[in-house]
């Protein structure tokens, strides 16, 4: 199969491509490198650098024998998103349709969304399955809902094949990628940057939850198990109807925060001091998504989503590159100011 990875330069379309490679699969990347990474492309793969709203040019890659594409690109950060919406309709929601346009101009009609379980906003019920409603309370996940609209009418008029998979915090890393945003807002790597020694204590919003340690639960999936249901799903759609499926990733359980930071301590053998704080307006007590549907239907086992492997990997990652991509970096191909495709790198 000969696949075009939209997004594909950053945290979790890059890992994605390396599975890709390792299934024996050919791999275009696109990507404006706006916050994905050149060195993140693994060797021996076609990076064309470019804009999601570009519909001749990403036409003529598509032209070029390409099977189905995995759309990673959108922009990612609930507070940008609250101050900009604009931004996020343009890029998550405008850009998102011209890719489809472009999809149809030249017949390829398989596509996988990397998209995010914050379309169900604050859930009336833990683990989250795919039936339930979905009120999503910020323009990030209002735009990857709109999206997935998108995505769903183009199925009914131009016999698409599309799969959306929600998920929502991703953690871990390989041996060539990991995390390496700017700002970075993710709670394991900001816990691993007090461990090397870049910041003087983590943060914890809240302790006081009806959870068992009293601070939030959250649902956190390795990359590398992102990744190896991304590579199911693009098969699944040459088996399937003219449909959009949607399925959950999850752990099914949630780790706290507290149990994080715990972890972490052990993983890397530093002290790691943590401040508890105020809780953040609207962070609910628990946010897990079912995941019974992908594993059914896709044949879906996440292996490494557990806390130590994730952090063990990522700890890994951190120390063979203490400034990221930028050790990789010698010919000042890091992430430039354009902002249409940014890979997603929750």
């Amino acid at each position: 199969m000969k696949i075009l990875v939209v997004g594909g330069a950053g945290y979790v379309g890059s890992t994605s491509v390396e599975r890709f490679v390792e299934a024996g699969h050919e791999v275009i990347v696109y990507d404006n490198l706006s916050s994905g990474h050149r060195p993140a492309v693994p060797e021996g793969v076609q990076l064309v650098v470019g804009d999601i709203a570009d519909g001749d040019r990403i036409g003529s890659i598509l032209a070029d024998g390409v099977d189905a594409v995995l759309h990673c690109a959108a922009r990612s950060l609930v507070g940008e998103s609250m101050i900009d919406p604009g931004l996020y309709y343009r890029t998550n929601v405008s850009g998102g349709v011209a890719l489809l346009e472009s999809m149809r101009a030249v017949g390829v009609t398989r596509l996988v969304f990397s998209s995010t379980a914050a379309v169900y906003g604050e859930p009336r019920r833990v683990p989250i399955a795919e039936a339930d409603r979905t009120e999503p309370i910020n323009p990030y996940g209002a735009t990857k809902l709109a999206f997935e609209g998108a995505m769903r009418w183009f199925c009914a008029a131009h016999d698409f094949r599309a799969i959306s998979l929600r998920y929502f915090n991703v953690a871990g890393a390989t041996e060539l990628n990991g995390e390496d945003h700017d700002p970075e807002t993710h709670l394991m790597p900001l816990i691993l940057r007090v461990a090397a020694g870049l910041a003087t204590h983590v943060q914890i919003h809240g302790q006081d939850y009806p959870t068992p340690d009293g601070t939030c639960i959250r649902d956190f999936l390795h990359v590398r198990d992102i990744a190896n249901a991304h590579l199911l799903a693009l098969e699944a759609t040459g088996e399937s109807d003219a449909s959009l499926e949607v399925y959950n990733l999850g752990s099914a359980a949630g780790f706290s925060v507290r149990e994080v930071v715990e972890a972490a301590r052990r993983v890397t053998g530093r002290a790691i001091p943590a401040r508890p704080i105020k809780r953040r307006v609207g962070d609910p007590p628990v946010l897990v998504a079912s995941s019974k549907r992908a594993r059914r239907e896709l044949g879906w086992h996440p292996k490494d989503s557990t806390l130590e492997p994730m952090l063990a990997d990522a700890w890994a990652w951190h120390e063979a590159h203490p400034n990221g991509y930028a050790d990789h970096s010698t010919d000042g191909s890091g992430p430039t100011p354009s902002v249409q495709v940014a890979a997603r790198g929750r």
